[in-house]
């Protein structure tokens, strides 16, 4: 299951959730595959005015976002693709929505996590 948090400026992020939320759910689906689409969850995160820095000053011209993965993806043979893809396609993502200023401060963090400690709900995610 892709989850997905988006960090942006609030003054970004305000009056284009639902195109976020489109353009990231769309650029995971581009990699994966349609099948993944229903799994696939966001959580967008407003960072009020001097709240990202970037070299001791204050910026808003940076994005971070965080997807986490199935420890698994990275033992493919095409691990090294997979992760370029998603780089490069959720940064496209969030400039195509937020702005092109935004690209060279966004980073794209791809976490695993090994079957056993992924739950929803409660339960073990399987």
């Amino acid at each position: 299951m892709p989850h997905l948090t988006l960090h942006l400026p609030e003054n970004r992020l305000a009056g284009n959730e639902a195109r976020l939320v489109t353009a990231l759910t769309d650029a995971i689906v581009d990699v994966y595959g349609e099948w993944a689409r229903d799994l696939v969850s966001i959580r967008l995160a407003g960072v009020p005015a001097g709240r990202f820095a970037q070299g001791g000053k204050a910026v808003d011209t940076n994005a971070s976002v965080v997807l986490g993965v199935r420890a698994g993806v990275f033992d493919r043979p095409d691990a090294a693709q997979i992760a370029a893809r998603l780089g490069t396609a959720l940064t496209d993502a969030v400039t195509r929505v937020a702005g092109d200023d935004l690209r060279a401060g966004t980073m794209v963090e791809l976490v695993a996590s090994p079957p056993e400690r992924t739950f929803v709900g409660g339960a073990l995610a399987v």
